[in-house]
């Protein structure tokens, strides 16, 4: 019972240097790794493709693929001057369900998670973008979608290695940590 509790607050002390958009630093590699929002959501994504490819093994590359594909998309907005409401809010949204989902051991279908995963990533890219540099906007982008994929393959090494210490309940007490990720940036703000 206790290996769950410790693991969600290691997994959580590892996040918590990254309180919410500190700066709008020139490097988009360092970007993910500085909002807790950011760090969160793209940890479970990794966590969650983990629990998914229990029952087939591809969505361990297809569900962060489609979350890195869409944050390019997203990015592409944000850079063509389109404005978007709610950008924050659907950031924020990312955290708690992406953490839910991952502490309810949520399997659907890799498709659904797909599309799940990719609404989110469209704002999250999109915010990287509205906080990019005006120079170096090529640079910018490859080194926040380098650090996201980073950020994913740790979420599935987690989800794996804590699955192996502590079962699917140590598992879903991460996502629990995830969740009060969110609450920490909604205090935060």
């Amino acid at each position: 019972m206790r290996k769950p509790i410790v693991l969600s607050l290691v997994a959580l002390s590892m996040a918590a240097p990254a309180l919410a958009h500190p700066g709008h630093e020139a490097s988009g590699f360092v970007h993910p790794f500085t909002g807790l929002d950011h760090f969160a959501a793209m940890i479970g994504v990794g966590m969650w493709a983990g629990l998914l490819a229990l029952r087939r093994p591809a969505a361990a590359l297809l569900v962060p693929l489609a979350f890195l594909v869409m944050m390019a998309v997203g990015a592409a907005a944000g850079f063509a001057g389109i404005k978007l409401p709610l950008v924050e809010a659907f950031i924020l949204a990312s955290v708690f369900v992406i953490g839910g989902l991952v502490m309810g051991a949520v399997r659907l279908p890799a498709a659904w998670a797909m599309v799940i995963v990719g609404l989110f990533a469209f704002f999250h890219g999109y915010a990287h973008a509205q906080e990019a540099p005006a120079a170096g906007a090529g640079g910018y982008i490859l080194g926040f979608m380098v650090a996201t994929a980073v950020l994913q393959a740790a979420g599935l090494a987690l989800a794996w290695s804590v699955r192996r210490l502590a079962g699917d309940l140590g598992v879903r007490a991460v996502g629990g940590a995830m969740m009060a990720a969110g609450a920490l940036v909604i205090v935060a703000h």
